[in-house]
């Protein structure tokens, strides 16, 4: 269809969205149907996560190849951490007979008592190289505007980061933040140490208060005063949730386009509703 690096060179505003495949086959038909409802707002492209452990590997390629189907292009995530290389050679086979041309290249989160000494990948950049010489792929990676977790400091969070453009990335989504300030502070330290390649932003719409706490474990982000307002105050009534965290959300990315990004990755887990009243919000600025 078309390959992610080409779509980010378009200047018109653009908005890409996020599902997560079903753990089991009895779920696979709720996440159809999200796939549709998100699919119905036209995304720059959607983007499909992969299971701890390559657990859902195999819905991972389906959904991306019903993403396609539908005329989205689609990003399948990859994962490596403890997959070895035969497993990744044959996902990458996978992928490219079912048509998909773009790769979220990530490590993979650490499975608790694994030990890391016999492990074939360390990180994420060792899997770029990996796709790179395979061919055919649009590679991207991941980016911490806060710091990854298992980062001394940004500093060398940076330097690691410059790995896996050097291995093939060719574009970067951020983790999720909530201060655009601090988006912004990290592309000014990412542009002074030379990396140039896209860089989009990912929002999350919180739509319940209990999704604060996980996104604050998983991803270490700062929660900004006014957004622990906005939680602490609607936190408990999920429908006034949804509707202030997709408010929230909207404003980021309205402050973002204003400052020069012309696309944003949205982490809409799998609610169509999310990206629809987003889209909305955006109907005169997003064509």
């Amino acid at each position: 269809m078309m390959k992610i690096s080409e779509i980010l060179k378009s200047e018109n505003f653009g908005l890409s969205f996020e599902v997560f495949p079903p753990k089991t086959e009895t779920a696979y038909e709720s996440v159809q149907a999200a796939v549709d409802s998100i699919a119905d707002n036209k995304p720059s492209f959607m983007s499909v996560t992969y299971g701890a452990g390559g657990g859902t590997s195999e819905y991972t390629v389906s959904i991306a190849r019903e993403i396609q189907q539908k005329n989205v292009v689609a990003l399948a995530h990859l994962s490596c951490i403890s997959s070895t290389r035969k497993d990744v050679e044959t996902q990458l086979v996978k992928l490219r007979d079912a048509g998909i041309e773009n790769i979220l290249a990530l490590r993979g989160d650490i499975p608790q008592g694994m030990s890391v000494d016999n492990l074939e990948y360390h990180y994420a950049s060792e899997l770029a190289s990996e796709i790179k010489k395979f061919g055919g792929f649009c590679i991207g990676g991941a980016c911490y505007p806060e710091g990854h977790p298992d980062s001394k400091n940004q500093k060398e969070d940076i330097e690691n980061l410059k790995k896996k453009i050097d291995a093939g990335c060719e574009f970067l989504t951020t983790q999720m933040f909530f201060d655009n300030n601090i988006m912004y502070n990290y592309l000014y330290k990412l542009r002074s140490a030379g990396i140039n390649v896209p860089v989009l932003p990912g929002i999350m719409p919180v739509t319940n208060g209990k999704q604060i706490e996980r996104i604050l474990k998983l991803s270490g982000s700062c929660l900004p005063p006014r957004f622990k307002f906005i939680s602490d105050k609607f936190g408990d009534d999920p429908e006034a949730m949804t509707q202030a965290g997709i408010a929230y959300a909207t404003e980021q990315i309205i402050d973002l386009f204003a400052n020069g990004i012309t696309h944003v990755h949205v982490y809409s887990m799998n609610k169509g509703i999310v990206a629809k009243k987003i889209r909305e919000n955006l109907s005169s600025i997003v064509k």
